[in-house]
């Protein structure tokens, strides 16, 4: 006789057949198939095998919940079964989201033992860092029970690939046209405030602010402009105004695009593209100020480019009040085949490089790109579904109305553990790389039913043209797909690193075996699909301490302290002091991604003299084919005294502990806000010698 049943929270209720023949009766209605009175018969012999079992006083609801499905698939009703089968698992998994919500989550938050509080170092541990940790933990499960199908959820659990940016139901990074915004206005939402165009240069600047502002709320990457100085140096002339009140208005533009507004006390992850000169794709056209095109063409405000720059830069160069560097926007300068590297007011670019290392150079001179690519997203309409195509705008940018829907990560270290040889390896990458589309395909579909239903209303107004064109808001993104580890891959697959002969050559081969591989997934999907160097910031740390719990013997980066991978395709941090030798090693390499990717030139402090920038950035341009490349000093900050070179833990003025600086994987943060991973990468780092490499 059955008296009572435990339910899933521990509580003990009197057993009601009743809710059994309720639930029958609700799967045979929605199919069709039959209504109560056979639910009661169904129910009937559900007792009957309960009242079987040996212990029925310990009966539980899941107990139950098996003998129905094993009665229902007993019986002649096949599509009520699945029916009854799929509520159950949609119940489970809207149980695992509330549970992902409880107290345990703020507990481990506050306490700081989950090591996800520094995943990202740009989110510091705060109020609205507790709000987004929970909400990006209900967003994950959302995304890996109620969207990915179960192998795809579980290769990204175990660590096989990863699926980035879980924590928020969004794409990854956005590129938008400003020349849009500059016609338009911030506008395009029902019943919240609209702006007319711009007609004066702080107006601009403000719109542009409250745009990075808003539209970072809909995405969970870099929100990018192009074209930045040509398109408002217009504005400039037509408010005579002169390079005092330029600099105080771009002094109030960077200092308000680096306030943590957005959510996690998170500074609003921004990119620029700077011209310097006006574009071909650009310079004839019309200037637009108010939403009007004005007689002169940009091609005629070039002085007043060169007060932009002049200004962005000296900004930038001073810092903040203490002397601390402006994390954002990340500039991209674009080094063309004339760039004119005596051109008066370039002086700053050199001395903020030299200083904080924030500039991204694009190799226009010897790579493979164009600096009219920028323009190019916006105005063809269709691309060559053979031809992988570059994003642009360097790791974190995108060119104009184009960007990633989503990024997958491929454990390259793990498949070297596995593979018995090098063609098992690529086969073993093949099946990742098919289950990697499958996840993008899925999102790709997912999100554009989230914008159609008005879920990110200001990226839809925004997106409108591509709408318009393609009928379909996301068709102009990639679907991206990157790597991590190869250096570990090379040492766990056939024991020599990715600077050898052996492994260099590997890495091409993996390299164009996934470019070939994207490029079908192109042509039978119509969607874009591109290859990166996944930033990977709190991936290398993920995977690495995965692997190493599963697999104690696999090779990773670290040494005796915290496990991480490699970046994508780049050497071991600590392989080399010789920066020629390193870009060497790694020209071809490059190449080979058609997204996000840049070598990072670690100086071990400010270069002293400016000049020896210039001299490098030329020397690169001039001599390699890589797309994008930093130079990165380190540098501390007093809280009394200020900017201090180098690594320095305490101050030599009061003997006050500092902050200390460097790139963490694309953009400058403090060390002591890494994870710790990365601090471990971070104290492994070998650094160049600027002068060094130019006296070779």
């Amino acid at each position: 006789m059955i008296v009572s049943i435990q339910k899933r929270d521990g509580r003990v209720e009197p057993f009601k057949p009743q809710k059994i023949t309720a639930a029958i009766q609700r799967a045979g209605e929605a199919t069709g198939e039959f209504a109560v009175e056979e639910a009661r018969r169904l129910t009937l012999k559900v007792v009957t095998l309960i009242h079987s079992l040996q212990d029925t006083l310990s009966l539980s609801v899941e107990n139950v919940q098996d003998i129905v499905e094993e009665v229902l698939l007993a019986s002649p009703y096949r599509r009520t079964a699945k029916a009854y089968i799929i509520y159950r698992d949609q119940h489970a998994r809207l149980r695992e989201m509330v549970r992902k919500a409880d107290v345990d989550l703020i507990d481990s938050y506050l306490g700081r033992v989950d090591w996800r509080v520094r995943e990202n170092s740009n989110m510091a541990y705060s109020l609205q860092g507790l709000n987004n940790y929970i909400s990006s933990e209900v967003s994950k499960v959302y995304w890996l029970n109620k969207i990915y199908p179960a192998e795809i959820r579980e290769a990204h659990d175990n660590g096989a690939m990863h699926l980035h940016d879980l924590g928020l139901l969004s794409v990854y990074c956005v590129g938008w046209d400003l020349q849009d915004l500059l016609r338009g206005g911030f506008k395009g939402v029902a019943g919240k405030a609209e702006s007319l165009p711009a007609k004066h240069f702080r107006t601009a600047l403000g719109q542009i602010v409250n745009f990075f502002y808003t539209l970072q709320g809909e995405a969970a990457g870099a929100q990018a402009f192009s074209n930045f100085d040509t398109l408002l140096a217009p504005f400039v002339r037509y408010d005579r105004l002169g390079p005092k009140e330029v600099k105080q208005a771009l002094q109030e533009f960077i200092f308000n695009v680096n306030v943590p507004t957005r959510v996690g006390f998170q500074t609003p992850f921004t990119n620029l593209t700077m011209d310097l000169i006006a574009p071909s794709t650009l310079a004839n056209e019309h200037a637009v100020i108010g939403g009007k095109e004005m007689p002169e063409t940009y091609a005629d405000f070039q002085p007043e480019m060169d007060m932009i720059n002049t200004a962005f830069l000296e900004v930038m160069t001073e810092g903040d009040a203490k002397g601390r560097v402006f994390t954002f926007p990340i500039p991209t300068y674009n080094i063309t085949e004339d760039f004119d590297w005596e051109r008066p007011g370039l002086e700053k670019l050199w001395e903020v490089t030299a200083k904080y290392g924030i500039p991204y150079f694009a190799n226009f001179v010897n790579s493979d790109m164009s600096p009219d690519d920028a323009r190019s997203m916006c105005c063809r309409l269709r691309l060559d579904t053979r031809e992988l195509n570059r994003r642009g705008g360097g790791l974190f940018g995108a060119n104009p109305q184009t960007g990633s829907i989503g990024v997958v990560t491929i454990n390259m270290p793990r498949l070297g553990y596995l593979a018995e040889s090098e063609q098992d390896f690529l086969e073993r990458l093949d099946h990742l790389m098919g289950m990697a589309r499958n996840s993008l395909e899925i999102k790709r579909k997912v999100l554009e039913r989230f914008t159609e239903q008005n879920l990110y209303p200001y990226t839809k107004f925004y997106l409108r043209q591509v709408h318009q064109r393609f009928k379909c808001y996301w068709q102009n993104h990639f679907s991206t797909i990157g790597l991590v580890g190869l250096n570990e891959a090379c040492l766990n697959l056939f024991g020599e690193d990715i600077g050898s002969e052996r492994g260099r050559a590997f890495a091409l081969t993996v390299m164009d075996f996934m470019r070939a591989r994207l490029t079908d997934y192109q042509e039978e999907t119509g969607n874009l699909y591109n290859l990166e160097a996944t930033p990977a910031e709190g991936t290398t740390y993920r995977l690495a301490r995965l692997d190493k719990k599963l697999y104690p013997e696999i090779i990773a980066a670290g040494g005796d302290g915290e496990p991480f991978y490699s970046n994508s395709t780049q050497l071991p941090v600590n392989y080399s002091d010789d920066i020629l030798h390193v870009l060497d090693l790694q020209d071809e390499i490059q190449t080979k991604y058609t997204g996000g990717t840049v070598v990072h030139a670690f100086v071990g402090e400010a270069v002293s003299d400016p000049q020896a920038v210039k001299a490098f950035v030329r020397m690169v341009c001039q001599n390699y084919r890589l797309p994008y490349f930093t130079l990165t000093p380190t540098f501390s900050i007093c809280e009394d005294h200020g900017y201090l070179s180098g690594e320095v833990h305490e101050c030599p003025h009061c003997g006050q502990y500092t902050e200390v600086y460097s790139r963490v994987v694309g953009y400058i943060r403090p060390i002591q806000q890494w994870n710790a991973g990365k601090q471990n990468e971070f104290h492994q780092r070998k650094t160049y010698r600027v002068a060094q490499a130019l006296a070779q």
